[in-house]
């Protein structure tokens, strides 16, 4: 089918701006996103275990704070999107400024957004669960792991090929997290029962394993959008999949009452009321980090 001219001289100019990007901004951005994946990877974990162990019991609501962050992502949409401006205004074309386009999403890439979306909201789910059984070097492990179920579904979905160094880093893990369900009297916290500490342990497994399918299903995303990869659509689909995860897990927290138990869990948290809130805002802005710069280093 031959493409009209229009979405040719669009696409070119999407290849122009890509190309106008210096490699100074390229390296910033870069930068930035690796500072801010290493921060919530790091951080992330431990203040949700301060959450569980000083007193909090809401898992909807913690795995609510994954992606409950999205409004962040609306900073750098926006930034892109006067940078766009000021550029074709500095460039002297003819089209008008109001003509500068807001969105590139197509409906395609948006409706796998959705799907994408709500997996990550089950996955939010069981990561959290396992957090509120496990210790933090445990579950960390455990996640580790995810690695392994990234190359098996890259493999399937994506065609991305075994080295002999993912195959070590694969197998290390795979034995690590073995060990440690052979091992679980060591690092069980106290009054919690094997069958609780279970439940966590295979639930984390299972949240590294729905992850490890969700990372190929953006790279499968990316390859399927038939548009050019732009930093603006990377971010409009980070925030489509933020918005939904957070609405499946607003549900979760609406069937399972969380809105009326959380003030009065805060006034019963051990570090204080102010505390409960600041642990909260704390840990949705490290793992708001960690989401946008783990889907754009997944591209």
């Amino acid at each position: 089918m031959e493409m009209k001219p229009m979405a040719v001289s669009h696409q070119e100019g999407l290849k122009k701006e890509d190309a106008k990007m210096s490699k100074y901004v390229r390296r910033s951005l870069l930068l930035i996103n690796s500072a801010m994946l290493g921060i919530g990877n790091c951080g992330g974990p431990l203040i949700m275990r301060l959450y569980f162990v000083r007193g909090g019991k809401r898992i909807w609501f913690s795995s609510w704070l994954e992606t409950g962050g999205w409004p962040f992502l609306l900073i750098p949409l926006a930034a892109s999107y006067f940078h766009r401006r000021r550029a074709k205004r500095g460039g002297g074309g003819d089209s008008p400024d109001n003509d500068t386009k807001l969105f590139f999403m197509k409906p395609l890439v948006f409706f796998a957004c959705v799907v994408i979306g709500i997996l990550t909201g089950v996955d939010d789910y069981l990561y959290a669960y396992g957090m509120a059984r496990l210790p933090v070097s445990t579950s960390s492990l455990i996640i580790a792991s995810q690695l392994g179920f990234t190359a098996f579904f890259a493999f399937l979905l994506v065609r991305q090929k075994f080295t002999s160094y993912s195959i070590n880093s694969i197998f290390l893990l795979t034995v690590a997290a073995v060990v440690l369900g052979l091992h679980t009297n060591g690092d069980r916290p106290a009054n919690e029962s094997k069958k609780e500490y279970f439940m966590g342990f295979f639930l984390t497994l299972a949240a590294a394993a729905l992850y490890g399918l969700v990372l190929p299903m953006v790279e499968l995303t990316y390859k399927k959008a038939n548009q050019i990869i732009t930093y603006s659509l990377v971010m409009e689909m980070q925030l489509v999949i933020s918005v939904f995860a957070t609405l499946f897990c607003t549900i979760g927290m609406l069937v399972n009452k969380d809105f009326e138990v959380i003030p009065r869990e805060a006034r019963e948290y051990e570090l204080g009321e102010s505390k409960y809130y600041l642990v909260a805002l704390y840990y949705q802005l490290q793992r708001s980090w960690l989401f946008s710069s783990f889907k754009s280093h997944s591209k």
